[in-house]
């Protein structure tokens, strides 16, 4: 997937596009806190604004209410999620998951887990509604 996108592929990107009531905040958070670097940003009449961060590979995870069901249980302990919820993959759970509270103000939902698919998951409350979980991939050893 690296490098310049297959030009047969009929879809290139995905982008969430998330409206934030408090932009200024949110951008914050997920620019300098979360550290997406901003591509793009645009202003428009009575006071649009737009940043495009760039958040690396995207996929679009499909899953069926028995497996968004297991993955709270097993993330959180409980049913917490709603509709659509944001997955970052990070090198660190433990410190993302810190600076984000610490630094972000982001909401600790539930701290860094181990998966049985062996990754190590956090999930918070950010800022723009959004309900985020950071995870890091784990290797045999980990």
């Amino acid at each position: 997937m690296a490098g310049a996108p297959d030009e047969g592929r009929p879809v290139r990107q995905l982008r969430l596009v998330v409206e934030a009531e408090d932009y200024d905040a949110a951008l914050a958070f997920y620019r300098d806190v979360l550290g997406l670097e901003q591509l793009e940003a645009y202003e428009g009449g009575d006071g649009a604004h737009v940043a495009i961060l760039d958040a690396g590979r995207a996929t679009l995870e499909i899953a069926n209410p028995a497996q968004k069901r297991l993955i709270d249980d097993v993330e959180v302990g409980r049913q917490v999620a709603r509709h659509v919820r944001v997955a970052f993959e990070v090198a660190d759970t433990r410190a993302t998951t810190a600076r984000l509270v610490e630094d972000g103000g982001a909401e600790l939902v539930a701290p860094p887990t181990q998966t049985p698919w062996r990754s190590l998951n956090a999930r918070l409350e950010g800022p723009a509604g959004l309900q985020l979980t950071v995870f890091q991939e784990l290797g045999p050893g980990d």
